[in-house]
């Protein structure tokens, strides 16, 4: 709930039309969703400008108008409008607002990969026993992560958002938004390089979360990242640090890891067990971020052990599925080279009695090493698959490089899309019910049109 002035304060608005004391049950930045007494504010974008929806957002009984401009159709009375220079900052201010309203404890996770997943699992394991707010999706940026905050009420006990970034200074800006008392870096990989140029930009802008901590002011970091390294030996950050990590001097430290009946199976501290239903090796470091916060905010290890076993991971993300007849592993919402060598890793650990086969897509937003970057990946699918379908122009590349270094040509097919890759692998490669079928690329790629009929 949000009187009008609240509103004014927070965005540095100026009241049009309204009382400053009227109530608001929120913002909204949906007019098709809007609902009766809810604030209606028009986000300007590159493709759309939600001034131009207002009219149908007062036919569906918004109560309050945030703007930029005055909008051409007539405004009843006793609608608030209220009047700012930029609506998309205006909405981070307004989600800043009503964070603060609030003492509950804030965790928010950023890094190159494994951003959702371990977001998901803290949420999954709170809300075991508590309410627990979080990013629908990966609803990560300047919108997102506002439209998330702004729903926090007195009902919940926690929030668990993610923060994504391609360029510099978005994570400060979130940050700052969300004030979290917990900052989780997963990991720094090549990634948004188009923008953050190298890995020590990309180090640059994810550690910037813990810049913006809440007390008491704790950050959770792996301990087996060179990069993040240099922050667990960093003191000017002011934040206590919590590491976790693989055989190594760590808080939380898994060893004794092994598959076992579809599932993942580790232990922590060399004392307590836990089990994923995943394929990949690399959600062991997501796990132990996720046991890490859990462990800091109270929970057992047994408590800890009994959400994580019942854990389903999100779509797109390693998922072993069943599409016309044969095993599909789906890692199609996004691709940079530390998680497709990740996912090859899963691909060779992966029981198979037939054919190994890659649908690869580019990976994008990868700067001036683009190209040098889908070269070096080749000798991973080298060794790892039989059959390679290279989707795009940058895949195109990778796909040239393997055939040097000793990809039977034969096996190697190039085209545009990912539709051209199903009729591909279906009218040509032709693979069994013994074969397993990786697909994987950048989100742009819509990777996921494989398994559309």
């Amino acid at each position: 709930m949000f009187k009008v002035n609240e509103i004014i304060k927070a965005a540095g608005g100026k009241l049009i039309q309204g009382k400053p004391a009227d109530r608001l049950k929120t913002v909204s930045t949906d007019s098709r969703g809007i609902k009766p007494q809810e604030a209606f504010l028009a986000l300007k974008g590159n493709n759309f400008d939600g001034h131009d929806f207002i009219a149908g957002a007062l036919k569906s009984g918004a109560g309050g108008l945030i703007v930029e401009r005055m909008p051409e159709c007539p405004i009843p009375e006793g609608i608030a409008v209220v009047k700012v220079k930029d609506t998309t900052l205006a909405l981070g201010d307004i989600a800043r607002f009503q964070r603060q309203k609030f003492k509950l404890p804030v965790i928010a996770v950023t890094g190159s990969n494994g951003k959702t997943t371990t977001k998901e699992m803290i949420a999954w394991i709170l809300s075991g026993n508590a309410r627990v707010l979080k990013n629908e999706g990966t609803k990560n940026n300047q919108i997102g992560l506002p439209q998330t905050l702004i729903r926090l009420s007195e009902k919940d006990d926690f929030a668990a958002v993610e923060i994504g970034t391609n360029h510099f200074g978005e994570v400060d800006y979130l940050a700052r938004i969300a004030c979290p008392n917990i900052g989780v870096i997963t990991n720094i990989g090549l990634s948004h390089l188009e923008f953050l140029r190298n890995l020590n930009g990309v180090l640059k802008e994810k550690s910037t979360l813990l810049d913006n901590l809440a007390k008491p002011g704790i950050a959770v970091v792996c301990a087996d990242d060179k990069l993040l390294k240099r922050i667990i030996t960093r003191k000017d950050k002011g934040a206590h640090v919590f590491t976790y990590g693989i055989n190594e001097k760590s808080d939380f430290c898994a060893s004794a890891i092994k598959f076992r009946n579809a599932k993942l199976e580790f232990e922590v501290n060399s004392k307590f067990v836990f089990a994923l239903s995943t394929l990949g090796y690399y959600n062991i470091y997501n796990a132990l971020a996720a046991i890490s916060v859990s462990r800091i905010l109270g929970l057992s290890y047994p408590e800890i052990a009994a959400r994580l076993a019942a854990f389903k991971f999100p779509k797109g993300r390693l998922n072993l599925i069943e599409f016309k007849g044969l095993t599909f592993i789906d890692d199609t919402y996004n691709s940079n080279p530390l998680s497709l060598e990740a996912a090859l890793t899963a691909l060779t650990a992966a029981k198979c009695k037939g054919k190994k086969i890659l649908i690869m897509g580019d990976m994008l937003e990868l700067g001036r090493q683009k190209e040098l970057l889908h070269r070096q990946i080749a000798r991973s699918i080298t060794n790892t698959c039989d059959v390679l379908v290279a989707v795009g122009s940058l895949a195109r590349i990778t796909a040239q490089a393997a055939a040097e270094g000793g990809f039977k040509r034969k096996d190697i097919f190039c085209c545009a899309s990912a539709p051209q890759a199903r009729d591909l692998l279906f009218d040509k490669i032709s693979p069994g019910v013994s074969d397993i079928i990786l697909v994987k690329g950048s989100r742009s790629m819509k990777m996921e049109e494989v398994f559309k009929v």
